[in-house]
């Protein structure tokens, strides 16, 4: 029954910014470390950023530190990822779930794409 829907996604130009949404559901949210993935074309997933159960500690790929900023709200059940800056190295489709157990159920993901 766990289940993420991602949502935010778009184009934009290079610089720009997007916020991208995760909303959960089958677990208890708030126990959970969790991060978003992205995945480009012929590439394998990789991690983006990590955020702890209560957010209190954030870890970002190298890539994307300082630009990007990971957050979530236990009680809408919520994660979020606001992307500034934007480079054509982002152009993926953007996924959320748990850092250690990583459920099976991924969402449909949401697509970035940034393109001038």
């Amino acid at each position: 029954q766990v289940q993420f829907v991602e949502s935010g996604g778009g184009l934009v130009q290079p610089g720009g910014s997007l916020r991208l949404s995760c909303t959960a559901s089958g677990f208890t949210f708030s126990i959970y470390p969790m991060s978003w993935y992205r995945q480009a074309p012929g590439k394998e997933r990789e991690l983006v950023a990590t955020i702890s159960n209560y957010g209190r500690v954030t870890n970002y790929a190298d890539s994307v530190k300082g630009r990007f900023t990971i957050s979530r709200d236990n009680v809408k059940n919520t994660m979020y990822l606001q992307m500034n800056s934007l480079k054509f190295e982002d152009t993926a489709v953007y996924y959320c779930n748990h850092r250690y157990s990583v459920s099976n159920s991924w969402g449909q993901g949401t697509q970035v794409t940034i393109s001038s």
